[in-house]
């Protein structure tokens, strides 16, 4: 027997991470919203939240369905260290969303960073 899942049940649990405000490069896993924000962060910038209505947009994958969010180009820095996770975090709500890990980056008060485009991907059942 085959199995299978409606696109709107992916593209809900993808719409909840579409209400992230605010995205953060950190020094080391947060594991709490505080930690996002404030103790691992390093830098972040503001996001326009909705699925296709600014940073975040939703598309086919494979079997599944995917969220991509947009690149975010020359955010100041706020604190020197070493970047090897990304958090996306709702201020408004004080959650943290999502994080997952990127290449390290050691990055200095004095510049800026580029967050490239990326995408949360949720796979369909597989037979």
């Amino acid at each position: 027997m085959a199995k299978s899942v409606s696109d709107d049940v992916l593209d809900a649990a993808l719409a909840e991470i579409a209400t992230s405000t605010r995205m953060t490069a950190c020094a080391l896993e947060p594991t709490t919203y505080t930690e996002a924000i404030t103790t691992n962060m390093l830098a972040d910038v503001d996001l326009t939240i909705g699925l296709g209505n600014g940073d975040f947009t939703v598309s086919d994958e494979g079997t599944g369905r995917k969220v991509t969010i947009t690149q975010q180009s020359a955010v100041d820095i706020d604190t020197n260290g070493t970047a090897d996770h990304i958090a996306l975090v709702d201020v408004t709500n004080t959650s943290l969303q999502y994080v997952t890990t990127c290449s390290d980056q050691a990055l200095s008060d004095t510049g800026t960073v580029t967050f490239p485009a990326w995408t949360i991907a949720i796979a369909g059942p597989s037979a």
